[in-house]
């Protein structure tokens, strides 16, 4: 679709067998978003966003953004992300490492009928986790209460994947060669979807909060560690 950016998923970034969305006929999501807190992420996470797409592999890479990128596409890539106009999630680790994250796009023409594209990645390490599936629901429960009505998938028709969490949740396929196209048709907003999507951002900013505080509090006892080794050191001499 004109004025698109092109994301797909990698090859195994959801390798466990995925279930339909729930959001996708509507029903309530916030348990499964809950087991993985899912944060909606601005344009200060652009240095993480870089640093996880830095880490997919070649073949990932391939299949992430349709063609073989180099670290200087990668970096263009994320230099010329829009946060005002489109939305993005991410899974963090307790180091606050960007392990999985979800593109939601939408047009840059507004005269566009109403649909936004997803496109997602997960770290090699992280993968057969359900991450893929999860941060689709999360995408489309937020497309939801956005008003739209469509969710767009565009991807390499070896990314077999992200077409098998397209096709679980609903989604239309066309294949044409080497691309495939899915439309997944989304119920109107409501209470439910409402509260869901209240849930998951409370959740995730939750989660995310009590990670930073680890990490700080470990921070400051290696840093004390660290102070008390030389004056052990000086007592023994």
């Amino acid at each position: 679709m004109p004025g698109m950016d092109t994301s797909t998923l990698s090859h195994d970034a959801d390798a466990a067998p995925a279930e339909k969305p729930s959001v996708a006929s509507g029903e309530s999501t916030s348990r499964n978003l809950a087991l993985v807190p899912i944060r909606e992420i601005g344009s200060r996470y652009r240095p993480q966003i870089l640093w996880h797409l830095l880490q997919l592999e070649p073949a990932d890479r391939y299949l992430r953004f349709g063609y073989n990128a180099t670290d200087e596409q990668i970096r263009h890539y994320v230099e010329g992300l829009d946060f005002e106009r489109d939305q993005f999630f991410g899974i963090f680790n307790r180091k606050l490492e960007l392990i999985a994250m979800a593109h939601l796009a939408h047009p840059r023409d507004t005269t566009e009928p109403g649909y936004t594209e997803f496109g997602a990645s997960v770290s090699q390490h992280a993968r057969g986790r359900g991450y893929g599936t999860l941060l689709f629901e999360r995408a489309a429960l937020h497309t939801i209460n956005r008003g739209v009505d469509t969710l767009y998938i565009q991807s390499l028709s070896e990314n077999a994947a992200m077409l098998h969490i397209a096709q679980k949740a609903g989604a239309q396929i066309e294949r044409a060669g080497a691309e495939s196209e899915a439309y997944l048709r989304l119920p109107e907003a409501n209470f439910r979807t409402r509260l869901d999507q209240f849930l998951a951002d409370h959740v995730g900013h939750v989660d995310y909060w009590l990670k930073s505080e680890a990490s700080t509090l470990r921070d400051v006892l290696t840093s004390n560690r660290s102070d008390d080794a030389p004056a052990k050191a000086d007592e023994r001499n």
